[in-house]
C-alpha cells in the first residue's frame, strides 16, 4: 500500500546530515540511497554501517539510526522500526519530537498499546499543539471502545489475492476493480525503487458472486448490526472458506489506462461510464516531476465508449507540486472526494471535496478539522446514503491506518467521526473500505496478514441486532397492516418500512444511535416513538410499539427530487405550514427524499422545500373539505449548476432560427423562469463537427442568441439570461472530425441546453 499511498502523498520529516566531506564512505552511500527514496537499499547500507564502522563519529551514529528507523517505517517494517526507535530513545534525550511519534506508532502497530501510550504522552509534552499526543494517550487507557461490535463481523480472505500487494477494491458492473502489484508477464520486470516491488496496475474480477463464501444470507434488505463488547478474537478471518462458484482469474482492467507507471485507486460514476483514477504525473507517456524531483500523483478521467476507455484527461486541479489521488464519487455524482497534500491542509494528507456537474469540476474544498488531523487521512468512500468512510492514522485507532465513518449533513461531519472498530480495524494498516449503505457487506484491504508490503483484500459480513417496530390501533389494540414507518436517525429521515399482517416492521439498529420511528396510515393520526442504542441490551431481538388514534386529518406524503436527474434529494428541509394557526411541521429528507405530514381539515396549508443552492419550491393546499384522505405529491428542485438539455430544440444545418418544435420546448423554460423570478440561466448552444471550428463557434453563438431573444420577447428580463456558443467543443456521441456519422447522429450534437447560474 505504501507504494502509491505514501511514496508521493505523504511528506516525510526533514533530515539534516553532516557535510559530505566529514561523512564516512559507508554513511555517504547509505544517505544517497535514502535521498533517492530507495529504502530497501538504504536499510541494508545503514545496518552495514552501524555494524562495521567501529570508530564511528557519535553524530554519524545518531544520523544513521534516525534515517534507518524512518526507512523501516516507510517499508512498513514496524518491528524493526520499533527496535531502532527504542535504541534512539534509550541513547539520546534531545531527539526531535517526531521520533517519539514514530516510536509510538510503531509500538501500536505491534500491539504494544501500553508502551505506545507512554510514547504518545512524551510526544504530547514536546508537541502540545498536536492533539494526537493527548488523544491517543487517553484513548489507550480503555481499548474496549474499539471492540463493541466485533462479534457481529465475519471476515473472509479473498481468492483473488496474489503474492504481491492487492488493495483498494471498488464496485464495478457486478464485479470489483482493484489495485495490484502482482507479477507481470514478459521479459522485463519493472520494479519500484522505493521497496523493489512491481509497479501498480488496475485489475478486474467480473463477478462478486464468485467471491461469496458459504454462510448466513441476509433476508432483510438493509440489515445492519450491533454487537456487544466482544473482543476481536471472536471475529477472525476465515481463510478456509471456498468460493461458491468456480473462480475466474482476475484480469487487467484496461490496457489503455494501465501504463508503465503507477495506476491506483479509482472511482466510477453511477452509470459506470466514467472513471477517475490515480496515476503518477505523466504526459504523453513521459514522467513528470515536481521542482523537488518527485513524481507526484495526479487524477485522470476517462469515458467508456464502445467498451473501450478513451478520452483520458487530467483533472483541472492537479499540480506538479503536490499530489492528488484516491477519488470517490458521491452516490449522486454531484461531488467527488479525494486526498491531497496540497498547501494549506491540516496534516500530511487531507480529504477534500469538489463539486462535479455535467463533466465540469468546481474548486476543491478541504473537509475541515472534524475530518482532517495532523496525521494522514486518505482512501475516502461515500456509501449509498452519502456518508463518508475513510482511513486515518491521526484519529484514535488500533494502530496504523484505521477505517473511520462520518455522517454528513450539508457536507459537514456534524457528529464527528467514529472508529469502525475491530475486526475491520487492526493494529496494522486497514484501508480501501467499501460497503453497501447499511454496512451489511463489503470489502476492505489490510496488511495484517504478514505486515510487510503484503496488502490483501478482505470481504466482511455483519450480522443483525434486530428491532421489531409494532404498530397498533390505539382503540382496539389490533395490529395495523400496511402502516408506513418512517425511520429517523439522529434527526434525519432515513428508510420507510411497511408493517406486515402482524403490524410489524423489522430493521437492524446500529450502536450509539438515537432513533425516532414515525408511523402513518390513512385514517389515523401520525404518531412517533424514540429509541436509543446508546446503551447496549443483551437481548438478541428488541421491540418498540406505536399506537395510532383514528382521525379526520389528511395525510400529506411525497418525495423531493432533483429536476436534473429525477433522483431523490436528501438534506432538504420540508416544512408544512398551517396558514390558519401558523403552526409548522418540519422534517429533513433522507436518501429516499420522502416526507409525511398530517393536515387538519378546515385550514389552508403551504408546503415548502428548501436546500442550499437550490430554488425554493412551494406548493399550496386549499382548505380540505373531504375528511381522512391522502394527498400524494412530488416536489422538484432546481439547483445551481444544473444543466438541462432542451430535447426538442434542434436546428437545420447551418441555420440558427427557432423552429416551431423548438419554440414549444423554450416555452417550458419560460414557465420555469416565471415560477422562479430570481433564477438566472445560461443558454448554451452546440453544433456538430462539420465545417470549421471558427464557423461552428459563430453559428452556435447565433443560435444561443436566438433562444435568448425568444425568451426576452416573451417577457423575461434580458439581465437574467446569458447566451453562449460552444461550437463543436462538446460533442456528445463521438461524431468528431474524421468520423462518419448519419444525419440523425449529427443532429444530436446540434442542440441547446440551459444551465442554472443562480436561484436568488
Amino acid at each position: 500500500m505504501n507504494r502509491i499511498v505514501r511514496v508521493l502523498l505523504i511528506a516525510g520529516m526533514a533530515f539534516g546530515s553532516l557535510t559530505v566531506q566529514a561523512q564516512s564512505a559507508r554513511l555517504r552511500a547509505a544517505n544517497k540511497q535514502f535521498d533517492n527514496l530507495s529504502y530497501v537499499s538504504a536499510v541494508r547500507a545503514y545496518e552495514e554501517f552501524l555494524r562495521t564502522d567501529k570508530k564511528k563519529d557519535p553524530a554519524e551514529t545518531r544520523e544513521a539510526l534516525i534515517k534507518l528507523g524512518y526507512s523501516y517505517r516507510k517499508l512498513q517494517d514496524t518491528r524493526n522500526a520499533e527496535r531502532v526507535y527504542a535504541d534512539l530513545v534509550k541513547q539520546y534525550t534531545d531527539l526531535d519530537s517526531e521520533v517519539y511519534l514514530y516510536y509510538a506508532q510503531s509500538l501500536a502497530a505491534n500491539g504494544k498499546y501500553r508502551e505506545s501510550q507512554k510514547m504518545y504522552s512524551q510526544y504530547g509534552e514536546k508537541q502540545a499543539q498536536d492533539l494526537r499526543g493527548r488523544r491517543f494517550t487517553v484513548s489507550y487507557m480503555d481499548l474496549s471502545r474499539f471492540y463493541q461490535d466485533s462479534s457481529s463481523y465475519r471476515l473472509y480472505d479473498l481468492p483473488i489475492n496474489s503474492r504481491q500487494a492487492d488493495f483498494s477494491p471498488m464496485y464495478y458492473k457486478g464485479g470489483l476493480v482493484f489495485v495490484s502489484a502482482r507479477d507481470e508477464s514478459g521479459a522485463v520486470k519493472r520494479v519500484f525503487n522505493w521497496n523493489q516491488t512491481p509497479f501498480l496496475d488496475m485489475y478486474y474480477h467480473p463477478d462478486t458472486n464468485q467471491l461469496r463464501v458459504p454462510g448466513l444470507e441476509f433476508k432483510r434488505a438493509g440489515a445492519a448490526a450491533v454487537g456487544g463488547g466482544a473482543q476481536a478474537k471472536e471475529a477472525q478471518v476465515d481463510e478456509s472458506a471456498e468460493p461458491s462458484q468456480p473462480l475466474t482469474k482476475a484480469e487487467i482492467f484496461s490496457r489503455t489506462l494501465n501504463t508503465k507507471y503507477h495506476e491506483g485507486p479509482m472511482t466510477f460514476t453511477r452509470d459506470q461510464n466514467t472513471i477517475v483514477f490515480t496515476r503518477n504525473n505523466t504526459s504523453k507517456g513521459k514522467a513528470g516531476k515536481s521542482s523537488d524531483g518527485v513524481r507526484k500523483l495526479k487524477l485522470y478521467s476517462s469515458v467508456n465508449k464502445g467498451g473501450k476507455w478513451v478520452d483520458i484527461k487530467e483533472l483541472p486541479f492537479n499540480s506538479n507540486e503536490y499530489s492528488v489521488g484516491h477519488p470517490a464519487f458521491a452516490p449522486d455524482d454531484s461531488k467527488m472526494y479525494f486526498v491531497s497534500d496540497m498547501p494549506g491542509g491540516f496534516g500530511g494528507t487531507d480529504l477534500y471535496v469538489v463539486e462535479y456537474n455535467n463533466g465540469e469540476w468546481g474548486t476543491p474544498v478541504n473537509l475541515g478539522k472534524e475530518i482532517n488531523t495532523e496525521g494522514n487521512e486518505m482512501f475516502p468512500y461515500a456509501d449509498g446514503n452519502g456518508n463518508l468512510y475513510f482511513s486515518s492514522d491521526g484519529h484514535e485507532g488500533l494502530g496504523g491506518l484505521d477505517v473511520f465513518y462520518a455522517e454528513l449533513k450539508d457536507g459537514v461531519a456534524y457528529k464527528g467521526v467514529q472508529n469502525v472498530g475491530a475486526p475491520v480495524n487492526s493494529e496494522k494498516d486497514d484501508f480501501g473500505f467499501i460497503t453497501d449503505k447499511y454496512r451489511t457487506t463489503g470489502y476492505f484491504s489490510s496488511n495484517r496478514k504478514k505486515g510487510i508490503s503484503d496488502d490483501d483484500i478482505y470481504a466482511f459480513r455483519r450480522t443483525c441486532k434486530q428491532l421489531n417496530i409494532l404498530v397498533y390501533d390505539a382503540k382496539t389494540g389490533s395490529p395495523l397492516e400496511s402502516a408506513d414507518v418512517r425511520i429517523l436517525r439522529n434527526g434525519v429521515n432515513q428508510d420507510l418500512r411497511v408493517t406486515n399482517v402482524d403490524g410489524r416492521a423489522e430493521m437492524c439498529v446500529d450502536a450509539n444511535t438515537e432513533y425516532e420511528f414515525r408511523a402513518v396510515k390513512e385514517g389515523f393520526a401520525l404518531n412517533s416513538v424514540r429509541f436509543s442504542t446508546l446503551t447496549q441490551s443483551p437481548k438478541p431481538v428488541l421491540s418498540v410499539s406505536i399506537y395510532l388514534e383514528r382521525t379526520e386529518n389528511t395525510l400529506v406524503r411525497g418525495v423531493v427530487k432533483t429536476e436534473v436527474n429525477q433522483q431523490p434529494a436528501s438534506g432538504v428541509k420540508v416544512t408544512l405550514r398551517n396558514e390558519k394557526d401558523k403552526s409548522e411541521q418540519t422534517v429533513t429528507t433522507g436518501p429516499d427524499g420522502g416526507y409525511e405530514f398530517n393536515m387538519k381539515p378546515g385550514a389552508p396549508y403551504t408546503l415548502t422545500a428548501q436546500k442550499d443552492r437550490y430554488a425554493t419550491k412551494k406548493t399550496q393546499y386549499a382548505k380540505s373539505k373531504k375528511k381522512a384522505k391522502v394527498v400524494t405529491d412530488s416536489l422538484g428542485l432546481y439547483g445551481v449548476g444544473d444543466v438541462f438539455q432542451l430535447k426538442n430544440i434542434y436546428y437545420d444545418l447551418n441555420k440558427f432560427f427557432i423552429r416551431a418544435d423548438a419554440a414549444k420546448e423554450l416555452d417550458h423554460v419560460l414557465a420555469i423562469l416565471k415560477e422562479y423570478p430570481q433564477m438566472q440561466i445560461e443558454l448554451r448552444s452546440h453544433t456538430d463537427a462539420r465545417a470549421t471550428d471558427a464557423y461552428n463557434l459563430r453559428l452556435s453563438e447565433n443560435r444561443a442568441r436566438a433562444a435568448l431573444d425568444y425568451l426576452v420577447s416573451r417577457g423575461i428580463d434580458a439581465k437574467r439570461l446569458v447566451a453562449r456558443g460552444y461550437g463543436e467543443s462538446e460533442i456528445i456521441n463521438g461524431c468528431v472530425d474524421g468520423v462518419t456519422c448519419s444525419e440523425d447522429e449529427h443532429q444530436q450534437n446540434r442542440r441547446t441546453e440551459f444551465k442554472i447560474l443562480s436561484v436568488q
